[in-house]
């Protein structure tokens, strides 16, 4: 067999493919075997057909034609192993010349690896937040744990901002018919959230228990979005919320803690380490993004565009999960199908980019990944996904899937090394250790341990495509299939 590479730009080659046709005899060989088996001539048995009645019965043609689309694969993966390619995704196969006794000749173009030179990332400086920790930090996250145990209390008086009230909607049209879609009974509203209805707010405070009034409201969502209508609201209670004193029988009852006082200095602590858990994401897309801001990626056309369909196929099928459409979730989003559109390329492009960077320092670093690293990651994949490990391991091999989990791992593992290389400091100039997210000293166990990874490495955030839940600055890394 012989073969040439062409490069039609960085990330994109042409393999040019000569297969002799004396090397193509075993897989001519095995086609007749083949169609021997699937086909029954009388005064022969399944399987025991010879070539020459083959030839007759079926046709030279369908015999070369077998032999032909077995062999490709086979010489395509020889050629691409000899001219040491990384490709991606799959090939476009074109055969240019074969016939009975001469030799078989394909082109097969294919997506690669773009080749990065990596700019010096032991020298990124950033800045994060500060970590410190004050009084009213403490209070905010008592105020959090407070709202768990709050009791809502009736009350007799008209409602004011901040309430609670339980409400019945009906809305119509000015023509005075019944909107079917603005209909609604024993809701709950905040009074000042602004969450339901436009001048609702205006509308209840001052109402009592009881009584019902009509405002003019803009519909904001639905068919009959921006119509002007008539919404009549009746108040069936009103009720504050009420927040527990911080004391002695507070602790028992929301801790394990005896007293007020070991419960403060508890959650003095958990602050203390969500801060610098904070610092430590932070630090992450931060570090990342200055250095993808140095290098240029070229990005394979192909693959992209396979990417952001798998993206926008993946949110379709989340939403149709959660019984909406697409056009409705873009209308409570306010956003057009171009902007969407765009708003997904845009992720998959940093995304992609973000990978092809982490596997690129990966190589230089040689990064290795023992089984117990992988373990562990594939344990916060499960969990992030709801699922028991077992279960989800054995989901990840049916769909032939395990190298992409190790890759995954890989990255994580690179990107902690660029991390922890970096100079990170805080606003006030002080700098930061992320080292020490790495040790079991703020009151760390086994389930710190898993969050304090997934911080630092970033972990597998499949933003639903929709919104990370580390932040608009977080960057997703997928795996790319193959790789």
């Amino acid at each position: 067999m012989k073969s040439e590479v062409e490069t039609l730009n960085p990330t994109r080659v042409r393999l040019t493919v000569e297969v002799p046709f004396e090397e193509l005899k075993p897989s001519l060989k095995d086609a007749y075997k083949k169609i021997a088996g699937q086909v029954s001539v009388p005064g022969f048995r399944k399987g025991k057909v010879p070539p020459q009645v083959i030839d007759q019965r079926f046709g030279r043609g369908a015999v070369l034609e077998e032999a032909v689309n077995t062999a490709i694969p086979q010489f395509y993966s020889e050629a691409v192993q000899s001219a040491e390619l990384d490709v991606l995704g799959q090939p476009q196969i074109d055969v240019t010349s074969f016939e009975d006794g001469s030799q078989l000749a394909f082109t097969a173009e294919v997506d690669v690896r773009p080749t990065i030179e990596l700019p010096d990332y032991k020298s990124i400086s950033v800045t994060v937040d500060d970590a410190a920790v004050s009084d009213e930090d403490i209070e905010n996250a008592l105020d959090q744990l407070r709202g768990r145990f709050a009791v809502f209390n009736t009350i007799e008086r008209a409602a004011e901002d901040g309430d609670y009230l339980t409400v019945d909607l009906s809305g119509k049209a000015k023509e005075g018919e019944l909107i079917d879609e603005a209909q609604a009974t024993g809701l709950t509203y905040v009074v000042g959230s602004k969450t339901l209805v436009e001048n609702l707010d205006s509308a209840v405070i001052g109402m009592s228990a009881g009584e019902t009034k009509t405002f003019e409201s803009t519909l904001v969502a639905g068919p009959r979005k921006e119509e002007e209508v008539d919404i009549t609201v009746t108040v069936t209670a009103v009720k504050v919320r009420e927040l527990p004193e911080v004391d002695d029988e507070f602790a028992q009852m929301a801790s394990s803690f005896d007293t007020a006082e070991e419960l403060r200095a508890d959650t003095a602590q958990w602050v203390a380490r969500n801060k610098k858990l904070g610092q430590g994401g932070q630090a992450r897309d931060k570090v990342l993004e200055a250095l993808m801001e140095q290098v240029e990626i070229p990005l394979p056309e192909g693959f992209l565009h396979a990417e952001v369909h798998f993206r926008h196929d993946s949110i379709v099928n989340q939403l149709q999960q959660a019984g909406l459409s697409l056009e409705a979730y873009l209308e409570h989003e306010g956003q057009t199908k171009e902007e969407f559109d765009a708003e997904v390329e845009k992720r998959a492009t940093e995304a992609m980019k973000a990978q092809f960077l982490l596997d690129a320092v990966a190589r230089k670093e040689e990064v290795e990944i023992s089984q117990e690293e992988i373990t562990r990651h594939l344990i916060e994949r499960a969990q992030s996904a709801g699922m028991n490990p077992d279960q989800f391991a054995q989901q990840i091999v049916q769909a032939g899937q395990a190298n992409m989990l190790v890759a995954e791992a890989v990255r994580g593992k690179a990107l902690a090394v660029i991390l922890t290389s970096a100079t990170v400091s805080d606003e006030s100039g002080n700098p930061v250790d992320l080292s020490e997210l790495l040790v079991d000293g703020v009151g760390a166990g086994a389930d710190d341990e898993d969050e304090v990874a997934e911080t630092l490495a970033g972990g597998e955030a499949e933003e639903s495509q929709a919104a990370s839940a580390r932040g608009a600055a977080s960057i997703a890394i997928p795996t790319i299939p193959g790789a």
